[in-house]
């Protein structure tokens, strides 16, 4: 986690309220250190911007890490489901594998 990329990334959403990719960028640097801090950001992504589809692969890892199981499985669904909307085969292929192994973690609970 670097603290002066933080910084950065905190004056451009200042700058740039309305940009989303400085928001998940936020949260993903968030992510290795201070996971709920991550939350945060990929919470905001997802109120605000709910069509920026990178930040449901990640969110949905999180919950799931999280043992928020059931809000997980939505994420993954609802990402799967904007994919397809946004005819985005990578973000398609990448959110169903996730999906596929969250579910096959599921049944080993």
């Amino acid at each position: 986690m670097n603290t002066i990329r933080i910084e950065q990334l905190k004056q451009f959403i200042e700058e740039e309220p309305d940009e989303p990719f400085n928001v998940y960028a936020l949260a993903m640097e968030y992510l290795s250190g201070r996971p709920d801090e991550a939350r945060v950001y990929f919470d905001q992504l997802l109120a605000k911007h709910p069509d920026y589809l990178p930040t449901y692969y990640h969110a949905a890892a999180l919950y799931a890490e999280r043992d928020e199981r059931e809000y997980a499985a939505e994420l993954y669904e609802k990402g799967i489901a904007l994919a397809q909307k946004q005819q985005n085969q990578k973000a398609l292929q990448e959110l169903k594998r996730a999906q596929q192994t969250f579910e096959e973690d599921d049944d080993d609970w």
